[in-house]
């Protein structure tokens, strides 16, 4: 308790937002969210508890009949690689990981689904019968998490539909079908302040259980789960309100999968839940350029980008405006770009989203120039809170601050407009983009701040603009994937057909810096970072040429 106390104490002194918003609540002007009952969403209270239903697939499972494995299988796992033993199947759940995701991803049978067309039944089979007599009975422990268990289900009915089911069916199905009360039982909604996208995972495993074992039940309250957080998950062009361009990916696969398998069924839930999917699909490729879909916001541990991407078969769309909605992406001669920036300033709570307000990534032609680098981990300490963190995207920050405060679920839009002032505007000009946002007017003698992007025929010029007084560290950062050097007081970006010349008019420094390209995985890069003191009101410029 008192380390708790502490802890707190700790939070309001570091964090004068935070203080300022209890002040607000102690004075009466913010309001507390709602009550809220825990694990029951309101419009699902006449279906919960969800009772154990007898199974009856729609389809029978053929038959799966294997030997032990006799060689060493190799798994790759979100951040680790690991070997087992065809001796010692069972060590594999005894295993200490150093990120809670990978043992995660091991009750999850995350690799059967990463494994794709290479995937050994025997060594599912295998895995799966050590997994079924040790942690079978539905508990309290990780393994039997929602999310974990909504996992599992799927990824191992996906395989037992496909390649059939071991000697001991029965018993599996037992198994299987004791997934969707245990799911129920714990559904993720924590208020409608509070509730990610997990609840609408959680609705998709009940589903696709229901689905497939004829559990009429659970496909029910699945279908009424999945269709009332479309509306929380996704805004109405179908773009994931969590900011992250990899969860957006995944949503959209999870309600594809969804609403094929319910056509497969000719369920009556199929044609809201292709609408939904098809909605998201759009947004998904509204946010692909020639060079490949930026990793914008957080990485999912659940399926790296590159295997998820190829799997899904995603193209460039035809041009849209979400400006209004936070993303833009424009076409100018050879170059494209994709510009991020919250609606509403502050990173969507609860979300995946990070401190890159005016960030953006360029390519020239399929090439990557410019990149958001991602973030390995989950965190909030360390690595893992500064790749979230605005030092390491393509933007400016004032007095090394976030552009906006960390936010939080329990925050409402009133405290938020108070703190922070009008909310950014993303648009598109007769040569390029414009982003202007007040995140920094918290800070007192800090006004607005605006970045605009031109593009001509040898380049582009960022001209930022910083208002208001008094003397400020001005920082503004590029991060690249290509290889670079000073030349004089310019920086040469190498690229496969042609070079890019930066120069800028502050001091330029180049630092290296990881670009992640799945969870716990990353390259090598360069953020060139341009340093700036000086009294405001103030403007500045970096200018990239192309040299052919």
């Amino acid at each position: 308790m008192i380390a708790g106390v502490v802890r707190k104490a700790r939070q309001l002194i570091a964090d004068p937002t935070l203080r300022r918003w209890f002040l607000g609540r102690a004075l009466g002007r913010y309001q507390k969210p709602a009550e809220f009952l825990p694990h029951v969403p309101p419009y699902a209270s006449d279906m919960l508890p969800l009772s154990q239903e007898a199974f009856n697939p729609q389809t029978q499972f053929d038959p799966l009949i294997t030997a032990h494995p006799t060689t060493p299988l190799i798994l790759d796992l979100p951040g680790e690689t690991v070997t087992v033993s065809p001796a010692a199947v069972d060590s594999l759940f005894d295993r200490i990981f150093s990120d809670i995701e990978t043992q995660l991803a091991v009750h999850r049978f995350q690799w059967v689904c990463l494994q794709g067309d290479q995937v050994d039944p025997e060594w599912v089979t295998a895995i799966w019968q050590a997994w079924s007599a040790r942690f079978s009975s539905p508990d309290d422990n990780w393994a039997w998490h929602p999310y974990t268990a909504t996992e599992r289900a799927v990824n191992i009915l996906r395989f037992f539909r496909r390649f059939g089911l071991p000697d001991t069916a029965r018993d599996t199905l037992h198994i299987l079908a004791a997934h969707g009360p245990a799911i129920a039982s714990k559904l993720e909604y924590f208020g409608d302040h509070n509730t990610s996208n997990h609840l609408a995972n959680n609705g998709r495993g009940l589903f696709i259980l229901g689905l497939e074992l004829g559990l009429s039940d659970c496909t029910a309250l699945g279908a009424e789960i999945l269709h009332r957080e479309a509306n929380r998950s996704f805004r109405e062009s179908g773009i994931l309100r969590e900011q992250s361009s990899h969860y957006q990916a995944l949503l959209s696969a999870h309600y594809m999968e969804c609403a094929q398998l319910a056509e497969r069924y000719k369920s009556e839930y199929a044609p809201a839940l292709r609408d939904i999917a098809d909605h998201a699909y759009g947004a998904l490729a509204y946010l692909m350029l020639p060079g490949g879909m930026p990793l914008i916001g957080d990485i999912s541990p659940d399926l790296p980008p590159k295997v998820l991407l190829s799997r899904l078969n995603v193209s460039e769309t035809q041009m849209q405006d979400l400006s209004s909605e936070g993303w833009l992406r424009m076409h100018s001669d050879d170059w494209s770009g994709l510009w991020h920036c919250s609606p509403d300033g502050w990173s969507h709570m609860p979300g995946h989203g990070h401190q890159d307000c005016g960030s953006f990534e360029l390519h020239f032609g399929s090439e990557r120039v410019f990149v958001d680098p991602g973030r390995g981990a989950y965190g909030e300490e360390g690595e893992a809170a500064f790749y979230r963190s605005a030092d390491v995207h393509n933007g400016l920050t004032v007095n090394g601050t976030d552009p906006y405060p960390a936010n939080k679920p329990y925050y409402n839009s009133q405290f938020r407009s108070d703190e922070c002032g009008l909310v950014p505007t993303l648009t598109r000009t007769d040569d390029g983009i414009l982003v202007e946002h007040h995140g920094y007017s918290r800070l007192g003698d800090v006004g607005s701040v605006q970045r605009q992007w031109q593009f001509h025929a040898e380049g582009l010029q960022i001209k930022d603009t910083v208002q208001g007084s008094g003397h400020h560290q001005l920082r503004r950062a590029l991060v690249t994937p290509l290889a670079c050097r000073y030349d004089e007081e310019k920086i040469i970006l190498k690229g496969k057909n042609v070079s890019y010349q930066i120069s800028s008019d502050a001091e330029i420094i180049l630092k290296p810096i990881k670009i992640w390209t799945a969870y716990g995985v990353a390259n090598d890069g360069i953020q060139i970072v341009f340093q700036t003191s000086t009294s405001l009101p103030w403007i500045g410029h970096i200018d990239v040429e192309v040299l052919r």
